[in-house]
């Protein structure tokens, strides 16, 4: 079932969001006590990639090619399922066929769905990139998930890299890696990282000017 527009996150909460970097992010998860919302191995497919959405979830299986039918691999469904400003968040249990090319970023990107996290396989690249759209995976491979793959659900709860997804959550992702914000913690987490932000730049500003890291780290976290 796909959330009802109310249940989403504000849109201005998630453009706060994108202008944090996902470290910092990591440190409000940190200091709120809940550190199982890091994925640690899927990274940007290229460089410079980045995004931050709603989290709309779905959920394949795997198996030899040939087992399921074309019908089964139902990218259209998932594409038309999401919504502008969503991240596709797909969990294939790592597996190593793709999920997702050039096509279906061609036609993300012009639906306004802000990227792609899998957990599994992406192909096409130099679509990709042309296309300027942002894809976070465990895997670039040339195999196709077509007979080898099934969607099993959309929008239900799915788990990558060990770290559960809601749907609704909020999905930032940068250079540095990824990290998944509790839909009912998201407020509360991104005004954190908004003012552990605030002192880092004031920490950069005191360097510049010649005050030393350790006096720097004492005087803007205590440490």
């Amino acid at each position: 079932m796909i959330p009802d527009q109310n249940e989403r996150l504000p849109p201005v909460l998630v453009k706060r969001a994108a202008r944090l970097a996902t470290s910092t992010l990591a440190n409000a998860l940190d200091e709120a006590g809940i550190h199982d919302k890091v994925l640690n191995t899927l990274k940007a497919v290229s460089t410079g990639m980045k995004f931050a959405g709603t989290a709309m979830t779905v959920r394949e299986i795997t198996a030899q090619y040939g087992t399921f039918t074309s019908n089964d691999f139902r990218v259209g469904a998932i594409i038309d399922a999401a919504q502008a400003g969503d991240v596709v968040v797909i969990d294939m249990a790592g597996a190593k066929c793709s999920t997702w090319g050039g096509m279906a970023s061609l036609a993300a990107k012009v639906k306004g769905i802000e990227g792609l996290l899998v957990d599994g396989g992406v192909r096409d690249l130099e679509e990709m990139i042309e296309f300027d759209f942002p894809v976070f995976a465990a895997h670039l491979v040339p195999t196709t998930g077509r007979t080898r793959l099934k969607v099993e659900t959309i929008n239900q709860p799915v788990c990558l890299d060990g770290v559960i997804v809601e749907p609704g959550d909020l999905i930032v992702a940068d250079g540095s890696g990824v990290v998944c914000l509790p839909k009912d913690n998201a407020l509360e987490l991104v005004s954190r990282a908004e003012e552990i932000q605030r002192d880092d730049e004031a920490a950069v500003n005191e360097i510049r000017k010649g005050l030393s890291f350790s006096d720097a780290m004492k005087k803007f976290t205590g440490i």
